[in-house]
């Protein structure tokens, strides 16, 4: 039949394709450049996710990193009959109860021979950490006979003394000297002469440093009055009194300048030994003996250094005295680096250098323990009950409702609920991980119900009728042949809600689980914290060491994640069934 046919007999033409103009071409290329556009902007926000994820991962590994090693001294410690074991008789309590520090002071003054002042004596023992001697102390219970022997063994430092050693405390510079120099005396204040202008480099370092503080001074002075007026005029004036007399030493180059804790140290390293320089001139230092110097002996060119540390001793934990002793047990060989076992071994503590994760692990497993032995079974057996059993009636709606709801009311509600419940009502123990599991099940039990109906749902319907038209009962072909097939998915939900509870914290800080908790945990019912509380801890510390191991720890809690979802994962493979 052709079309004039068709339309004679009243027939609805047949449309016909238009696929070879121009409009249809440039609708055809219109439809492909709009598909490249969503490819490129899918490919577009992957790649910011990825690069926001990357430079997340690389601050946390890079700030957390240096926590998982120490530095330690070893040295040759005299182990004191007269000091351990006074009555001789062995007697392991008194032995327990012996003071071990003077042991270890004593094996420090070994080490750098010489020191007199008690202000460097005092300084020389606190790179040490108040830990130290427990290492010491548990040698000798394990084996008495080490009493009168002498023992080599590592020194825990303490924490400004280790990130020293980790290189992020103060840049250190030094360089041969050109000249002769000739120092006035071994110890106390001496004074350094040079046959050249060998500090010159020195001395135009801290004018520049001067110049520096003399323009932020005028900067400051000149915010100050635009914002304060009249009121603060008299300490714009003192500002301005003291910016022009640093601007006065500046502009005379060849000028000696008296050095403080505010300008980069500069010492001398001289004759075997270290001094802080105090007044610097071109050609001379005055300054005070750090380590004494062997002799008052002529030192050749390059034979003797001048030694810089870039950051201002104001600005650093650890003074310059303490510099001069790790850098010593540096040249001796007496620094130890390995890793820090004691992270992962021992609880927090109130020093950086013995804090550890080990009781905030035990926590976090115990709570974790009790919340999916509660949350999971519960969890599931509603889930079956709703999708299969219950019947469909407004009650039945209103439960599925508040079901929806209770996944997303904020989690310090559940801690507020498990305050007045738990604890104000049924008087369990405070700070308990029994009590964190409970508070994190009622947390997570909606994620589970809601992901467990939808993994039910997902079964074919044909495999519960096929069941039924075999003669199973509907319990029958629920447990024996839906529920195994829906268990990838609700191992899904599972994991889901454990890593929503990993990562609580306010709940959990409602329950006094923010308490400082030194001992590990050996029972649900025992006083404990978990990783995110212990993270939030820490991160509110000033110690500089503290903040690297809140990274460490943050690193502890991702291992412990991406362990939780493996074993997760390998369940969910293990019960995985094809239909």
């Amino acid at each position: 039949m052709t079309d004039i046919t068709m339309e004679r007999a009243g027939a609805v033409p047949t449309r016909r394709l238009d696929l070879t103009s121009d409009a249809a071409r440039a609708r055809v290329k219109a439809r492909y450049r709009a598909e490249a556009r969503f490819k490129a902007y899918g490919i577009a926000a992957l790649a910011v996710t990825t690069l926001f994820l990357a430079v997340l991962m690389f601050d946390i590994v890079s700030k957390g990193l240096p926590t998982f090693v120490n530095h330690s001294l070893v040295l040759d410690v005299p182990v004191k009959a007269d000091v351990v074991d006074p009555a001789g008789k062995r007697d392991l309590q008194a032995i327990k109860g012996a003071d071990y520090f003077p042991l270890m002071k004593a094996a420090l003054d070994a080490a750098i021979p010489g020191i007199e002042s008690r202000g460097a004596s005092k300084q020389l023992a606190r790179l040490l950490s108040v830990g130290a001697p427990d290492a010491l102390r548990d040698m000798i219970v394990a084996n008495p006979a080490l009493i009168g022997t002498t023992v080599k063994m590592p020194l825990l430092l303490s924490d400004d003394a280790d990130i020293y050693y980790k290189g992020t405390e103060t840049k250190v510079v030094s360089r041969p000297a050109r000249g002769t120099a000739t120092p006035s005396g071994v110890k106390g204040e001496i004074t350094v002469l040079t046959s050249s202008n060998d500090f010159a480099e020195e001395l135009k370092a801290v004018k520049d440093k001067l110049r520096v503080i003399e323009a932020e001074m005028v900067r400051e002075a000149a915010r100050i009055d635009r914002a304060g007026g009249a009121q603060q005029a008299d300490r714009v004036k003192q500002m301005r009194e003291k910016a022009a007399a640093l601007k006065g030493r500046i502009d005379q180059p060849a000028v000696a300048e008296q050095l403080d804790s505010k300008l980069p140290s500069v010492l001398v390293a001289i004759n075997g030994g270290l001094v802080k320089v105090t007044k610097l001139e071109p050609t001379g230092i005055t300054g005070d003996v750090l380590l004494p110097l062997k002799s008052v002996a002529e030192a050749k060119p390059q034979s003797w250094q001048i030694v810089s540390y870039a950051t201002p001793e104001a600005d650093r934990k650890v003074m310059d005295q303490e510099v001069a002793f790790l850098e010593r047990f540096r040249e001796i060989g007496a620094v130890e680096r390995g890793f820090n076992w004691r992270f992962l071994t021992s609880g927090d503590s109130r020093e950086p250098e013995l804090a550890g994760v080990r009781g905030a692990l035990v926590g976090t497993a115990l709570t974790l323990i009790v919340t999916l032995l509660l949350c999971l079974p519960i969890g599931v057996m509603a889930a079956i009950y709703l999708e299969e059993f219950a019947p469909k009636n407004r009650w039945t709606d209103l439960v599925e409702v508040n079901i929806n709801n209770l996944a997303a009311v904020p989690s310090i509600v559940f801690g507020l609920l498990g305050l007045a419940v738990f604890l104000n009502f049924f008087g369990l123990p405070r700070s308990a991980p029994l009590v964190g599991g409970l508070v994190l099940a009622l947390l997570v039990l909606p994620t589970i119900i809601i992901a467990a109906r939808a993994a039910l749902k997902a079964v074919p319907p044909s495999i519960k009728e096929a069941a039924l038209g075999v003669g199973a009962s509907h319990q029958q072909a629920v447990f024996h042949h839906v529920l195994p097939l829906a268990m990838p998915g609700i191992m899904t939900g599972t994991i889901i809600g454990m890593a929503h509870a990993l990562g609580e914290t306010a709940p959990l800080l409602m329950i006094g689980m923010v308490a400082f908790i030194v001992d590990v945990p050996g029972g649900f019912t025992e006083a404990a914290t978990v990783l995110p509380v212990q993270i939030y801890l820490w991160s509110d510390l000033p110690e500089p060491a503290f903040q690297a191991k809140t990274a460490a720890a943050i690193m502890v809690l991702l291992g412990f994640l991406y362990l939780m979802n493996g074993a997760a994962i390998w369940l969910r493979k293990k019960f995985e069934r094809r239909w």
